[in-house]
């Protein structure tokens, strides 16, 4: 049976986005491994039929010995386990597992950026360095030539000088989501105009910018609330304080409310979705997850944000960190409340067009059949 091993930082990360690739490969009949660090959600990975082999990855370590011992451990896997193919989330499991990756042997590989995070935002000399470097790396050190980029926007390919209709690059729906865990919610009638963001509390996710366009948009007179869902993510740079987050808490009409699971209840309480980011998005999920329960988001002109949300349609598509424009949008939908259930409409079945789970799956099992290319075929009704 030939076997699929995917390498990821966190097991809540591949919990969340990526259960539905792990459940296609079984069902093509891959026998399937996640290498990750396990906290709490080795369980729900195992349930889809894959093994989850532990393994830290610090998303925040520099250290290049600890790189090293990492790398060290990988190879001592990938060479006990022999997968056929590699499958790495995110650019560090991508830079680690992909040297492990080379120096086992295994040249079918699968990177999936998911994003470039702050690497895609700041644009000083240190940023720009680090981009070459990592280019350098991926693309003359770790790429085979049975590599496939997996990327969720249009715009990310540039990054490594590839183009998204090249051969090796295939451009999924972010990390898809099943319609039927969200289905369109009633919009809350009356006042005042309710506004979530549903993030990691992250300066790059522009929260302090919808927090200011609230508070410009309540001091030009518009009953507005704003909601933060979200915890800071301690291994992430950009993370915002919690110190920070309770003073944003003592603003009228400002609340945060922490993480939360059930984003029904966040979107049957709500009207619109925001999410202000400075870049370094694939495709935000909670873009997905809002707009399937029937919410336009306000959002900004940055790489996997303005590919999914279309200006005037199902959204607002508006300049990085500007609260006055985020601020007249606001002011705009409260003083015209039938486009916001019009525009939730258009968010909902553009969602269901292209951006689901099974669409998603099946795009990447068709990739994991080509690149494999097995004698058997343990499904031939798929």
């Amino acid at each position: 049976m030939a076997k699929i091993a995917f390498i990821v930082a966190e097991d809540w990360f591949f919990a969340s986005h990526f259960l539905p690739m792990a459940r296609e490969a079984v069902a093509l009949g891959f026998e399937v491994v996640v290498m990750t660090r396990v906290c709490r959600h080795a369980t729900a990975i195992e349930a889809t039929g894959a093994r989850v082999i532990a393994i830290d990855l610090n998303r925040r370590s520099l250290n290049p010995l600890a790189a090293l011992a990492v790398i060290r451990r990988l190879i001592h896997i990938l060479k006990t386990e022999r997968p056929s193919l590699v499958h790495c989330i995110s650019l560090k499991p991508i830079l680690l597992g992909g040297m492990a990756a080379a120096a086992s042997g295994i040249n079918k590989r699968i990177f999936a950026i998911t994003g470039w995070g702050y690497l895609g935002v700041r644009q000083n000399i240190i940023s720009k360095t680090v981009r070459a470097v990592v280019r350098l790396l991926i693309m003359r050190l770790i790429r085979s030539s049975e590599t496939t980029f997996l990327f969720e926007n249009d715009d990310d390919p540039r990054f490594l000088g590839l183009h998204a209709h090249d051969d090796a690059v295939e451009i999924v729906g972010g990390a898809g989501i099943d319609p039927d865990d969200y289905p369109i919610q009633p919009l809350l009638e009356g006042k005042p105009l309710r506004i979530a963001v549903v993030a990691r509390m992250l300066w790059s996710k522009g929260v302090d910018t919808a927090v200011e366009a609230v508070q410009r948009a309540r001091a030009n007179g518009v009953d507005v609330e704003l909601s933060l869902f979200g915890n800071p993510d301690l291994a992430n740079p950009k993370a915002i304080t919690e110190a920070k987050l309770r003073e944003w808490s003592t603003e009228p009409g400002i609340t945060w409310r922490g993480a939360t699971s059930d984003i029904l209840s966040v979107w049957r309480e709500h009207h619109v979705a925001c999410l202000p980011s400075r870049g370094g998005e694939g495709l935000p999920r909670t873009l997905l997850e809002s707009a399937a329960c029937g919410r336009l988001s306000l959002t900004t002109n940055v790489p996997g944000c303005r590919g999914f949300v279309r200006h005037g349609i199902d959204g607002y598509v508006l300049p990085v960190a500007d609260s006055v424009a985020f601020a007249t949008a606001i002011a705009e939908l409260a003083a015209r409340p039938e486009q916001i259930g019009l525009m939730g409409l258009n968010a909902a079945e553009r969602v269901r067009e292209g951006y689901t789970t099974a669409k998603v799956a099946s795009a990447v099992g068709r990739r994991y059949l080509t690149m494999i290319q097995p004698t058997w075929r343990s499904n031939p009704g798929k």
